[in-house]
């Protein structure tokens, strides 16, 4: 069974994600960040898309300044590491032991916060998702009983989520799907699962 990211991010979208719907406009423009390789990605929608939901200046100041905070911190963290600024943030993510000591923790932390912020934004629609793929329905029917199970499953490992963190919808080997959560900015990369 071949589950692409991709499939698995537009078929989530449309249950878990779908009460964040509202209306639509123009993508909102990139906030600009600190010089180094990694860069905010702009919303794929305007700040007041998912209104009323979450309202424009809300998405605004998490985008604009937390996430932005992110990937400023994480190019002074990787600034004179030249091997690590030409990796992609999901590899240095993966193999955090490669990740010299000194910058571990601020990779950890403010790559995760960027790694995690930018799949975040890429989840959330006005028009919710669409449903998955038979062969994405199939794997999560096998692990979850049901897509509505999965979503009652993800949604009541968010709620026990203690402070910062997140709950993930990941593969692993063999593309076993399994929810999982995750305190501050870690991610399931680091312990070897795809956060679907």
């Amino acid at each position: 069974m071949d589950i692409t990211r991709r499939d698995a991010i537009r078929s989530l979208a449309v249950g878990s994600l779908a009460a964040f719907a509202a209306q639509r406009g123009n993508a909102a423009e990139a906030a600009p960040a600190a010089d180094g390789p990694f860069v905010l990605p702009p919303l794929p929608y305007a700040f007041d898309a998912l209104e009323p939901h979450l309202d424009a200046q809300t998405m605004q100041i998490h985008h604009d300044k937390h996430h932005a905070a992110y990937v400023a911190k994480l190019n002074a963290a990787v600034a004179g590491h030249g091997a690590l600024a030409k990796m992609s943030i999901e590899d240095l993510l993966r193999d955090l032991d490669k990740v010299p000591e000194d910058v571990r923790a601020a990779v950890r932390n403010h790559g995760g916060g960027h790694c995690n912020h930018s799949l975040f934004w890429t989840s959330l629609s006005k028009d919710g998702g669409k449903p998955p793929s038979a062969e994405f329905a199939k794997a999560i029917d096998t692990a979850f009983g049901s897509f509505d199970g999965m979503k009652e499953k993800l949604s009541k490992a968010a709620a026990g989520v203690f402070g910062s963190g997140w709950a993930w919808l990941t593969a692993g080997t063999g593309h076993a799907l399994q929810i999982e959560t995750s305190p501050n900015q870690d991610t399931p990369l680091s312990q070897g699962r795809v956060p679907l």
